[in-house]
């Protein structure tokens, strides 16, 4: 049996993959499980994904929580948040193999200008509950 965090993020990696728009900000593959050590930003790193068992009555069920950094490529919020705005709406829609996804959310975003690289990251936190 696949963990239920293995098939809900495969059908987010290849929901952002196929975002046009994400894909013009931050180029073609650059949705990472974790910082990239030679590609250099804009890319998505999907830093944590922590399941909780939230069963019901008579089906088995989760709440799914996913930290996605969005790197910009220079110091600039505001180009870090286009990217967050792609990846929050990537949680519209999803249908991974094997789950049902019975809520969506996006539960916040944060900003800062990273001091180590002088670049500017958001932090997106998605919600989910599958059955």
């Amino acid at each position: 049996m696949t963990h239920p965090i293995v098939i809900l993020q495969a059908a987010l990696v290849a929901a952002l993959e196929a975002d046009a728009a994400l894909t013009a900000q931050i180029g073609a593959g650059a949705v990472f499980d974790a910082p990239p050590k030679q590609k250099p930003a804009p890319y998505v790193v999907i830093d944590r994904h922590d399941v909780r068992q939230a069963d019901g009555d008579t089906t088995p069920g989760q709440e799914h929580r996913v930290l996605i950094h969005c790197w910009a490529g220079r110091p600039s919020r505001r180009g870090a948040l286009e990217i967050a705005e792609r990846v929050a709406a990537a949680k519209d829609g999803l249908v991974p193999a094997g789950l049902v996804v019975t809520h969506a959310e996006h539960v916040r975003t944060e900003t800062v200008i990273d001091g180590k690289t002088g670049l500017a990251r958001a932090a997106v936190l998605l919600r989910f509950f599958t059955e």
